[in-house]
């Protein structure tokens, strides 16, 4: 599914107005209805049932007032509060205004937040139509209160395109925000929704397309999507171990044994052929030990325990010899090992996956990865990010989908930038949201297994985009396991590496549910 900026919405609804002649009074009917279908979902019986309605003065509100009179039509006790002068409203907005005064509902312009404290303690539930999309600026005032009063009260909320506070393009908390149970947002998903923490504060997100044509929400101007990636195809019978793939992994050094174990075993777990792992020689019978299904490849150290230049001559001769080589995991930021990472990226003939100080080894000189002539996946964290671009963190996370998606094409390279719902950005300019994955996998050594887990799919015989959606996805739901059997608390790489078979055959088992319910993310009405 596409995933729209705010700027593209408006335009989306401004075709749908002039091209098609839909007329601005059936989306708001449309958008309205949504809201009400979705309550409904939570409230099957309405009779009885009190609401409490704040809306805003723009077309949010009017939006929220179509749902009052769905809900008063149906049965329900309806409370509305207008933040602001009514004369203020206009067309559609302005048309559903007066149509709810001529109902004679209890409704009222909000001065104090106090004037609400009753209808909000005794009602069932809470209609957020405030803010929208369009919101610029941190809340304040009299909305800054309804939020904090919304919040405080415990009520179920359902808010109208997106909880009121979130920035509709970054997901950002514009000071404070609306916790929502469950949001419908209409014709597409907004990059708000689905970005965090904008996701987190709006519960279970419906969709609707508010009656556009196809070609209006299958944009191909809109650029970034979500969903689920390919399916896995079942292994050939009489497939062998080189039939899946052979990666080098250039991992490890003295004091950091499990980045190269956990990324080069993830990619047996994850149904890869041959792993073969160039790691330090003062720690790679430790890890032969641990792993022995691994071809260990020993490399020369340097005087701290990392990969030393001296390995540069037999790097260079079996890097050819692979399908794809993983430089980055535990390899310590020791300027000679560094070095090595940057001679070796030039020149390294296969697809070459870059995570963790392998990263940090290119940041300083980024022209390396423009020199490739063979793909380049990056998988950094928004720190990693940073020093890619020469920006400052905050910044990365306060833009991430722009950003993310100059790098990728600036560097020609397909860039996980990892996080809550991971971003994927391609050289083209495509950005995909991925939705497996929780909090629990924030945990050292997660990112290892990664990169183990896209190597494997790359190794399948997808597209080396496609690889990366399917292996970050399968890394998540990997989590995502682990989290259902032990718990988000105290989770480690292990328990998700260990998870990543269970992870591969739930995807197959469940793949076209997972692919119609976008993994019970997105419900579409």
């Amino acid at each position: 599914m596409k995933v729209s900026s705010v700027a593209q919405m408006r335009a989306m609804d401004r075709q749908a107005i002039e091209r098609y002649g839909i007329f601005e009074d059936l989306l708001m009917e449309n958008a309205g209805h949504a809201v009400y279908f979705m309550i409904l979902e939570v409230f099957p019986s309405l009779i009885g049932k009190r609401f409490t309605v704040f809306c805003g003065l723009g077309n949010n509100g009017g939006d929220g007032l179509v749902v009052t009179r769905k809900l008063h039509s149906n049965g329900a006790k309806v409370n509305v509060f207008l933040l602001g002068d009514p004369e203020k409203y206009k067309g559609s907005a302005r048309k559903n205004y007066e149509i709810v005064k001529g109902l004679s509902l209890p409704m009222k312009r909000l001065t104090k937040m106090d004037q609400a404290a009753y209808a909000l303690a005794h009602c069932d539930a809470v209609i957020d139509a405030m803010l929208g999309t369009g919101l610029s600026r941190p809340v304040e005032g009299l909305y800054k209160d309804v939020v904090q009063a919304i919040n405080r009260s415990g009520k179920t909320v359902f808010s109208v395109d997106i909880p009121s506070g979130i920035n509709g393009d970054t997901g950002e908390i514009m000071g404070t925000a609306v916790r929502a149970d469950a949001t419908a947002t209409f014709g597409l998903p907004k990059r708000g929704n689905l970005l965090y923490p904008g996701f987190e504060h709006g519960g279970k997100l419906y969709v609707t397309h508010i009656s556009f044509p196809p070609d209006i929400y299958e944009n191909d101007e809109v650029r970034v999507e979500t969903g689920i990636p390919a399916s896995i195809p079942p292994r050939d019978p009489e497939a062998h171990k080189g039939s899946f793939g052979k990666v080098l992994f250039i991992a490890g050094a003295q004091a950091y044994l499990g980045a190269p174990q956990f990324s080069a075993l993830s990619f047996l777990k994850a149904g890869g052929g041959l792993s073969y792992l160039a790691a330090p020689k003062g720690v790679a019978p430790y890890l032969g030990s641990r792993s022995r299904e691994l071809v260990l490849y020993p490399l020369w150290e340097t005087d701290t325990g990392s990969v030393s230049m001296k390995n540069m001559e037999g790097l260079r001769s079996l890097c050819p010899q692979m399908d794809m080589v993983v430089m980055g995991p535990g390899l310590s930021l020791n300027e000679q090992t560094q070095e090595l990472v940057r001679e070796l990226a030039k020149e390294i003939p296969v697809p070459l996956l870059l995570d963790g100080d392998g990263i940090t080894a290119v940041a300083k000189e980024p022209e390396v990865l423009k020199q490739r002539k063979a793909p380049t996946i990056l998988t950094p964290h928004p720190g990693e990010m940073a020093r890619l671009t020469g920006k400052g963190v905050a910044e990365v996370q306060g833009n991430r989908i722009e950003i993310l998606r100059e790098t990728a094409k600036a560097l020609k390279a397909v860039i996980v930038l990892k996080g809550a719902h991971s971003l994927i950005g391609s050289p083209g300019g495509r950005i995909w949201i991925n939705l497996s994955g929780n909090p629990g996998m924030a945990t050292a050594g997660s990112g290892d297994v990664l990169t183990g887990t896209i190597a494997a799919m790359a190794c399948r015989g997808f597209a080396l985009e496609e690889a990366v959606k399917v292996g970050v996805f399968l890394h998540g739901l990997a989590g995502d396991l682990a989290a259902d059997t032990i718990g988000e608390d105290g989770m480690t790489a292990e328990d998700i590496m260990e998870m990543v078979p269970d992870a591969v055959r739930t995807y197959r088992e469940h793949y076209e549910e997972f692919r119609q319910t976008f993994y019970d993310k997105i419900r579409v009405v």
